[in-house]
Order: C-alpha cells, then sequence, then structure tokens
C-alpha cells in the first residue's frame, strides 16, 4: 500500500517525544510525558525515571565548540559562530616547555596501580635517570658512573701475604681502599670497618677474610658486574663454615668468641648492599641472640672483666644501630633496646654521624608509635602526650657536641638528623602530613642543609635525613624556595640529587631507599587525584609503613 501524504491524514499528527521516559524509550513506544508518573508505568507498575543530562553554553563556549545545533543549520556563518570554530591567535595561550631534568623518572606503571604495596627495585633503577652530583649529566655514561665508582685498583701488594692462597687478594684491599671510606660520616677520621676490624682480622681465621672479600665483590659487582657471582660464592663458603662452627661449638661457646659476630656484621652488611631485603635482619637477629647469651655469660665476672673487647663493642653497636634507625620506616618491634650506648651522650658519634642522646630518643619514639593506637582510656592518652612533649622539647633543645677538632661537615649532617627526628616525631605521634605548616617548614630546612651538601659535594651519612624529607613532601607543594636569578628549586629533584651523590659515596642500598621513596609519591600523587580521606592511620603509617620492610637506613 502506497504510503499516505501529509494532506491525506486525518486526526493529529503523533511526534516522538524528546522528554520521554527511559522505560518507554526501551520499548519504542510513545510516552505521554506526564509527572511524576506517565500513563503506560502507572498502567504497568514499572519505575519511571529519565535521563536528565545538563549542557551549559559557557563550558561549549570555552572548548571553542557550537552549543546545541547552533549555527548547524545556517546557510551563511556569521562572526560568531567563526570565532566558536576556529579561536584566534589573541585567544591562544601558549604553555612554555618546562625544562626537562635528567633526574626525573616516570611516575606511573602497571605495577603501581596492581600492587601498590610492592616495591620493584629493578623497575625503579629502568625508570630513574641519575647522574652522579657535580658531573655533567649530557656527558655521563655507565663507563664513567663505573670509573668513578669503582677506580681501576691494579695489581698492588696485598696486606696479609700469608693469606695469598686464599686467592682473590685485590678484594681485601678495595675492601680497604673503596668500601671502610664510604662506611664513615666524616672524611678527616679512619672507619671503625679499618681502624678497629682491620687489627682485630690480623689474627683471625680464614673465615672472616672470606666474608671481608665476599662484601668487597659484592659492593665492586655495582660498577662491574662480573664480580657478582664471585662475591655470592664467598658468601655461600662463609655460611657454611659460620653454620659449622656454630654446629660444633655450640651457641654458648661462640657467644663468647667477638670473631663469629663480626663475621655475622660482615654477612649483614654484604645482604644490606646487595638488595637490602629480609635477608640481613635474619643476621640482625641471630647476633641478637649471641649477644644476648654472652651477656648473661659476662653477668656473673667480676665489674673489670665485662668490658667488651673493641670488636665486639663495636658489632653490637653496629646492630643495635641498624635497628633503631631501620625501625623508623617500618615501626617493627625493638630488638636491640637503649643499652648499647649511654642515652645522655652528646658527642656526636663519627661512624652514626649523630650523638647516641639523638639515637636513643628515635627509638622511643619509635616505640611510642607503635603504641598509640592502643591507647584506650583518657588517662593513658595524656599520658602518652606528656612524653611525647618531653621528647620535642628536648630534641628543640639539643645540642651535638663535635668533640675534638672542627668538622662543618659532620656538624650540619648532625643537625640535619636532628630535624628530621622532630619530623619523625610529629608525624609517628601528632599525626602531621606534609600539608602541615610546620612539617613544610623542617622539610623545607633539612633539604636546605642537603642542598648546601651537595654544592660542596659532601654528604655523608645523610640517608634517612633525606628519606624522612622525601616521604614527607607535599606533593601539590614541590617548589622549595627560589634563589635569586635562578631556576625554583625543586623538592623532589634535590632528593633525586641527593641520593644520585650517595650511591657513590656511601654503602648503603640507595637504589632500595630511592624505590621505596618512589612508591611513597606515586601514592600520594594518586590520592591528590582521587582524593582520598585519612583512615585510622596516621600519614606515616599510611605511606611508609607498609612499603619499608626491612630497609635499612643507618
Amino acid at each position: 500500500m502506497p504510503r499516505r501524504k501529509a494532506a491525506d491524514r486525518t486526526g493529529p499528527v503523533k511526534t516522538r517525544s524528546r522528554s520521554g521516559c527511559r522505560e518507554c524509550r526501551a520499548s519504542r513506544v510513545r510516552c505521554d510525558t506526564k509527572k511524576p508518573v506517565c500513563t503506560r508505568c502507572w498502567e504497568k507498575g514499572l519505575p519511571c525515571s529519565t535521563n536528565l543530562v545538563l549542557k551549559w553554553e559557557s563550558e561549549f563556549v570555552s572548548r571553542g565548540m557550537a552549543f546545541g545545533r547552533a549555527g548547524v543549520w545556517s546557510k551563511t556563518r556569521d562572526a560568531n559562530s567563526a570565532a566558536l570554530q576556529s579561536p584566534s591567535d589573541d585567544m591562544r595561550n601558549w604553555v612554555s616547555v618546562p625544562t626537562i631534568r635528567p633526574w626525573g623518572f616516570i611516575n606511573s606503571g602497571v605495577a603501581t596501580f596492581d600492587h601498590p604495596e610492592q616495591v620493584d627495585i629493578v623497575l625503579n633503577e629502568l625508570h630513574a635517570l641519575v647522574p652522579v652530583a657535580g658531573h655533567n649529566a649530557s656527558n655521563w655514561s655507565a663507563g664513567a658512573f663505573a670509573a668513578v665508582l669503582n677506580p681501576s685498583l691494579g695489581p698492588s701488594l696485598s696486606l696479609f701475604p700469608e693469606l695469598s692462597h686464599l686467592g682473590n687478594g685485590e678484594l681485601f684491599d678495595y675492601y680497604l681502599q673503596q668500601v671502610c671510606p664510604r662506611t664513615t660520616a666524616s672524611s678527616t677520621v679512619s672507619s671503625p670497618f679499618a681502624s678497629i676490624i682491620l687489627p682485630f682480622s690480623s689474627s683471625a681465621s680464614p673465615t672472616l677474610f672470606k666474608a671481608i672479600q665476599a662484601l668487597g665483590a659484592c659492593h665492586r659487582s655495582r660498577a662491574d658486574p662480573s664480580y657478582g657471582a664471585l662475591g655470592l660464592r664467598l658468601k655461600s663458603e662463609t655460611l657454611r663454615d659460620l653454620r659449622r662452627r656454630l654446629s660444633n661449638e655450640g651457641s654458648l661457646n661462640c657467644a663468647g668468641d667477638p670473631e663469629v659476630l663480626v663475621i655475622m656484621m660482615m654477612l649483614c652488611l654484604y645482604e644490606i648492599v646487595d638488595k637490602c631485603d629480609q635477608h640481613w635482619t635474619i643476621h640482625l637477629k641471630g647476633a641478637k641472640d649471641l649477644i644476648r647469651l654472652r651477656r648473661q655469660q659476662t653477668a656473673a665476672l667480676p665489674e673489670s672483666s665485662n668490658a667488651p673487647d673493641p670488636a665486639t663493642a663495636f658489632a653490637e653497636h653496629f646492630f643495635a644501630f641498624q635497628d633503631v634507625m631501620g625501625r623508623t620506616a617500618c615501626a617493627k618491634e625493638v630488638l636491640f633496646g637503649s643499652d648499647y650506648w649511654k642515652a645522655d651522650d652528646k658527642n656526636i658519634d663519627l661512624w652514626m654521624g649523630c650523638s647516641p642522646e639523638l639515637v636513643n630518643i628515635l627509638s622511643t619514639i619509635t616505640d611510642m608509635s607503635r603504641a598509640r593506637r592502643q591507647l584506650d582510656s583518657n588517662e593513658a592518652r595524656s599520658t602518652f602526650s606528656m612524653r611525647a612533649a618531653s621528647l620535642e622539647n628536648q630534641l628543640e633543645h639539643l645540642v651535638q657536641e663535635i668533640g675534638d677538632g672542627d668538622d662543618e661537615i659532620l656538624a650540619s649532617a648532625a643537625e640535619a638528623k636532628r630535624l628530621a627526628a622532630v619530623l619523625y616525631l610529629h608525624c609517628g605521634l601528632h599525626g602531621a602530613c606534609p600539608t602541615t605548616p610546620l612539617v613544610v617548614d623542617y622539610v623545607r630546612q633539612i633539604l636546605r642543609l642537603v642542598s648546601d651538601l651537595l654544592d660542596r659535594e659532601a654528604l655523608p651519612s645523610m640517608t634517612w635525613p633525606v628519606f624522612v624529607a622525601a616521604v614527607e613532601l607535599d606533593p601539590s607543594r614541590d617548589e622549595l624556595w627560589s634563589d635569586p636569578l635562578a631556576e625554583p628549586v625543586s623538592g623532589r629533584a634535590t632528593v633525586l640529587r641527593a641520593l644520585a651523590a650517595m650511591s657513590e659515596s656511601t654503602i648503603a642500598n640507595i637504589a632500595r631507599t630511592r624505590a621505596v621513596i618512589t612508591q611513597v609519591w606515586q601514592a600520594r600523587d594518586q590520592d591528590l587525584v582521587k582524593g582520598a580521606m585519612q583512615g585510622e592511620f596516621n600519614d606515616w603509617e599510611k605511606y611508609v609503613v607498609p612499603v619499608s620492610d626491612a630497609m635499612s637506613l643507618a
């Protein structure tokens, strides 16, 4: 049948409603658009709903688009529609291209979103370009970095020719020339790893020499991967000898032998330099058990016989300091107490880079932060607040003394650690976050000291203060300050420059430290976009603790 013409039709013309409900449009039937329920939905008992989309003309104009059908069906284009279609040069705002620095990093990846609690050190190394401070980045290469980190030693006379039958004597020389200088906070004094361990090793067994050689090979493998397999073999032989000795002699006898503790210290350092994962904490826990047994044995002796020999005292000092500094990040239970140094000693320890009093305060802050969420009464919370205020006052008035000589760089490093301790106290005990004005001020002070030390090409023992300042950087306020006639100083760029310098000047595992810092930055950036709210955990517990297990920040 032919279609009727419009003139032949009778009755009202049924037009399609543009404001019909969702149910009628889905069924392809005409809706009478009655409110609040149309007739069809009322008769069939259906929910009657409409999709309402608001469109604002100002938004379309700002994007240079036509609003609705305006100008679409016009046969002539007026000036207004032409302006909407093609903005003039006067309306364009050209964004200047920022200066691209070589220490930037890619702040995203699939693993970042799938496993935010896992730290991928290898992936972070691929995404991080961090030239050593003081060198031209454009001319920097992997080979140049290897030359600075690991200069060729060449053939040399071994310090212990009687052990030449063990082989790899150059690794012991490498330990003395390259590893030991990187283990002290002051360049004016000898490291205890040389001044104490070297004389002690002159009468030690070959097992200790293997442990020292393994550490040297592991550190040298950073620039020359061919030493990695050698270091692993030497470590395996050392572990085999140590297990046999513990099995044959027993823990009680081994606890009184300082060589066992020194060997475990070298193995602990090996694991820190290698991957800085859970393996180094195994040696930490084993050393704690041996030290406890030794102290139980010496408790019954006369007081004059209780003083340990220098090697034992330094090994105990080493393990206790590693425990305190590592716990600040992961908030784990204490292994070593505060009885390994004087709690009121204000003299800066040349190996720790700060005073024992400051280390004791840090241990107390970590213990209090662990107990903070278990406070179940007003009296307990009041006592907690008073103790926190007392620690804050102690830190504010702490004066760390250098002792003999005047080492300005060491004094700056100790002051940076004191400032970081105040920052850590407020974040761990008072729930401060990067947007807190006090936190912003302390982060700026710490990174100002770090920047000054970078300019002087000296950055000793600064892993912990750089880490604390980095994880509490405000992602929305990265600019720290503006120097006259210079570009604004970026907080994240300063941190990455410092980490690059420390990768050359210390034996700390900077790759792991940088990976954790980057992970915290990524989490903060994501929450800044999502507008995440603070839960039951404070800022430090939410962002730092989950990704900082088994970190070495000493």
